[in-house]
């Protein structure tokens, strides 16, 4: 989830941005925190950062050196009951924001459907870990679904377990996004490692879409081919779409995120890379040691705000580290991991 009501009053700040626009500093830092909600919301709720795969557009895969951890279930519980789920008003005028300033429809299937649509109203349980490989997971779901949340997580297919999944689906987990790198098992093996694969996983979704259907469950299964700027891309997609043609899949091509990583910048088609980053004032992220850190992408918890087993999250949200941290992005801080390790443009690149 995100503070929707934040990301509609700085829209004017981007429009504006986006023609040219330079503005004055402490002007507009001064207006971003008069926007900003003193009730934070929560992004993502990292609840492990184990994974066995090797993704070759991943950090964590040459980069992450913070413990392997699992966030205990107290914890968890903890951050649930400190925030709550956007109100009906709310989400009906998000809803009519979007469909007036983006163009795009409530029952549309994109790339900047989903992050407009799904993202501001979920909680996201992943971070730079594999959810399936928290035990805990499936207490979780019921939890979010019993206190009215919807819940969300990305997770590699290969480590599907059927009946495990099914139990997540009848917890009420409402989205559930399995990424496909390509049809033929050695290249995927080639882009995700050894542990992934095509052929089984496919096997594995066909199985839960045909159990979905019998029982009428609700769970949304998403499906994704990441756009690594391959040669054979636009076709390696197309004959994913043909594998999933009439079922019941909600399926797009996403664009890379941190393509800093790989150093191979070739743009991006989504609305959340194009626009200045909103996250220090509209989100927060927690990982798996119950650490809030600066945002999702902070693979190694470079930068932390807070401790959520010791502090309120309205403590931490409200606090001296992030206020010093929302000015760092108006400051383009030498060295920040913000400024030197992530795509997103950030709001001192437009003020002077």
């Amino acid at each position: 989830m995100f503070d929707t009501d934040f990301y509609m009053k700085v829209h004017d700040v981007q429009r504006r941005i986006e023609k040219g626009e330079i503005f004055g500093k402490e002007a507009l830092l001064k207006k971003f925190e008069g926007y900003r909600n003193k009730e934070p919301a929560v992004y993502n709720i990292e609840t492990t950062n184990a994974c066995n795969m090797r993704c070759e557009m991943c950090p964590r895969t040459t980069r992450m050196t913070r413990p392997i951890t699992q966030m205990d279930n107290g914890t968890f519980r903890k951050v649930i009951a400190q925030i709550k789920p956007h109100s009906k008003e709310k989400w009906a005028e998000w809803v009519k924001f979007v469909k007036k300033n983006y163009g795009i429809e409530e029952n549309e299937m994109s790339e900047n459907h989903f992050f407009l649509y799904i993202i501001p109203n979920v909680i996201q349980l992943h971070g730079y870990g594999d959810p399936l490989l928290d035990r805990n997971l499936g207490d979780y779901l019921k939890l979010l679904s019993e206190k009215g949340f919807y819940s969300y997580f990305s997770c590699n297919p290969a480590n599907i377990d059927i009946e495990k999944t099914v139990e997540m689906f009848k917890n009420g987990l409402d989205y559930i996004k399995y990424s496909l790198e390509s049809v033929d098992d050695a290249k995927h093996k080639q882009i995700r490692g050894n542990a992934s694969n095509f052929s089984a996983s496919y096997e594995k979704i066909l199985k839960l879409l045909e159990i979905k259907k019998e029982q009428g469950l609700k769970t949304t299964i998403i499906i994704t081919m990441i756009d690594l700027n391959r040669p054979s891309q636009k076709e390696d997609f197309e004959l994913l779409k043909k594998a999933f043609e009439g079922k019941d899949v909600y399926i797009y091509l996403k664009s890379e995120d941190q393509q800093w990583y790989r150093k191979d910048f070739h743009g991006t088609k989504s609305v959340h890379w194009s626009e200045i980053c909103k996250h220090p004032w509209m989100s927060m992220t927690i990982k798996s040691d119950g650490m809030a850190a600066m945002c999702m992408e902070d693979y190694n918890n470079e930068i932390i705000l807070g401790d959520v087993k010791k502090e309120t999250l309205r403590d931490i949200w409200n606090g001296k580290k992030y206020a010093e941290f929302r000015r760092s992005h108006f400051d383009l801080t030498p060295g920040l991991k913000c400024t030197v390790a992530c795509d997103m443009k950030l709001a001192g690149n437009y003020v002077k």
